[in-house]
């Protein structure tokens, strides 16, 4: 079992990360790179906005594909244990199953987290990193429980506790910054925080689909 969740969360972790490096290189890093210009002066419009000729960097790329397989290899074990869990109770954990889990994920980890902190870019204040941190990590565990209660729950009471713990967070309020001065423009940070969610939620998909079938795989099976 061990060897079969470390095979199945190596391979679905790393293919993730491939997926996330490429859509991060098409639709978010030209953001990045336009937001970065606006902490040095004028910047050209936001319908502008390309990867210029000539930005491409191997060595930046090589270590942004290297991040994001590592990140989503660690996704992936956290998914994947989640899984076996489900499957030695007797839960279906198909290919289709596995594209709910990913999106589970996605709710827990990106999207519920950027309800109270939308991702921010350079450009943006925001509160102090210590209380945001302790929020996020706070509401991705209370709605990840959350998630796990209302798919395996057995009665009301469950469900009950499920939505108490997703709302809990917001009920409380994230952290927020004392004054609201940007030096990027609002419309680049709403199309910054939507692609970033965009992609999440493909990424996740994805994952959650390489998880489901390497799982189910002959070989993977023969290794756990």
């Amino acid at each position: 079992m061990i060897v079969r969740i470390a095979v199945s969360a190596l391979i679905a972790g790393f293919g993730a990360g491939l997926v996330q490096a490429l859509l991060q290189y098409v639709f978010i890093q030209p953001l990045l790179l336009h937001a970065e210009l606006f902490e040095l002066g004028p910047a050209p419009a936001l319908d502008q906005v390309t990867v210029p000729r000539g930005s491409f960097d191997p060595m930046r790329e090589v270590f942004n594909v290297i991040f994001a397989a590592l990140i989503y290899t660690g996704f992936a074990f956290i998914l994947v244990a989640g899984m076996a869990f489900a499957d030695e109770r007797g839960a279906d954990i198909s290919p289709r199953k596995g594209l709910i889990w990913g999106i589970a994920g996605f709710f827990a980890l990106h999207l519920a987290p950027a309800y109270g902190l939308a991702p921010d870019m350079p450009g943006l204040n925001a509160a102090d990193v210590g209380p945001r941190q302790i929020w996020w990590y706070g509401t991705a565990a209370t709605t990840a429980i959350g998630l796990w209660l209302i798919a395996f729950g057995q009665n009301r009471a469950a469900w009950g506790a499920a939505i108490i713990l997703i709302a809990a967070p917001h009920l409380i309020g994230a952290p927020l910054p004392d004054s609201l001065t940007n030096v990027a423009p609002p419309e680049l940070a709403a199309s910054f925080a939507a692609r970033t969610l965009g992609t999440a939620v493909v990424v996740w998909a994805c994952l959650g689909l390489f998880l489901a079938t390497i799982w189910n795989s002959a070989w993977a099976s023969d290794a756990g």
